[in-house]
């Protein structure tokens, strides 16, 4: 079992700076400036974190944060950063890109299997990286958005359990992150197109956005709390309403400030100041709303039963 941890923690890792590197690598290749290398040394904090986690708690990650996670966004949000604002201000470079829109497209952008027998290693090499560099700047872009999020439910489910963290808490965990990586890759995806070339302030707005609804990845919150003692005890009358629904106000706080609350004021904002309406705008604002409306009822809620207790008891005794 030691081993399996330990391989797990390693490999997880090693997947977190293969996929930081190839932003890196993107970003110099489309900016051209062999400066930009010098990214690569924000995997340091990751490399160090890896030795200190697997030669102190031998692999495992923590209860409540996973720095890991949190060490491999560091990594490699920069670069999605710096492509995105590279393709807001050179859309008219990609008329000439190739898409990957199909099987075909796949197949002619990255298959050399008529040439590979003439080819030697370093030549294929180029081959491979002309093909890379050939494709479109907003289909490099989707992919990494794309496999950051499903690298980051990947990993959380490959790295060690934290102490305390159960398997049926991790796989809440992972269903919660599911849903939420799609919320946020439609939102900066389909978000993103309609104010690029309208409003470039609104891309600073949109990015910064997404990267503060990225923090949640690295918070184990949703599903994890601290449980108080048996009901026998006289001591959990005097729980405080954050102790007993920790989890649920994790939820309220996570809709209302990092996503459904800000993702809705984005809409609105590209709704008014833009003037840009479309019916899947329309449905995703409307759904903001009601996430957040909802959340705000189920706060009353939560409040009303914390203050009254004797009420909620005594109609379930009733009920009987």
């Amino acid at each position: 079992m030691g081993l399996v941890k330990f391989t797990c923690a390693v490999v997880t890792r090693g997947l977190f700076i293969l996929v930081a590197l190839a932003g890196v690598w993107r970003v110099t290749s489309v900016k051209q400036d062999h400066t930009y290398w010098l990214l690569t040394l924000l995997f340091l904090p990751l490399v160090l974190e890896m030795i200190v986690t697997l030669n102190r708690r031998k692999g495992q990650d923590y209860k409540w944060f996973s720095p890991a996670i949190f060490l491999f966004l560091i990594s490699i949000i920069p670069s999605i950063w710096l492509l995105e604002l590279h393709h807001q201000q050179n859309t008219v470079n990609d008329t000439e890109c190739k898409k990957l829109d199909s099987f075909e497209s796949l197949r002619r952008t990255f298959m050399m299997n008529e040439t590979f027998g003439n080819l030697t290693q370093d030549n294929y090499l180029k081959k491979f990286n002309q093909a890379l560099s050939a494709v479109c700047s907003r289909e490099w872009i989707l992919a990494l958005h794309q496999i950051l999020l499903i690298l980051l439910i990947v990993g959380k489910w490959l790295l060690p359990l934290g102490g305390g963290v159960t398997r049926d808490e991790l796989s809440q965990l992972l269903l919660i992150f599911i849903g939420t990586a799609a919320d946020i890759l439609e939102f900066t995806s389909e978000t993103l197109l309609d104010v690029k070339e309208k409003s470039p302030q609104l891309v600073y707005i949109i990015l910064g956005v997404w990267t503060w609804s990225m923090l949640q990845f690295p918070l184990h919150l949703a599903v994890v709390s601290s449980k108080p003692g048996s009901e026998d005890e006289p001591r959990v009358q005097e729980t405080s309403l954050l102790t007993k629904h920790s989890t649920d106000m994790w939820h309220i706080t996570e809709a209302l400030f990092i996503q459904d609350g800000p993702f809705l004021v984005v809409r609105l904002i590209v709704m008014t100041y833009s003037r840009v309406f479309h019916q899947m705008l329309g449905f995703f604002a409307i759904k903001n709303f009601l996430v957040v409306i909802l959340n705000l009822y189920r706060l009353t809620v939560i409040c009303q039963n914390f203050r009254h207790p004797s009420s909620s008891t005594s109609g379930a005794i009733a009920d009987q």
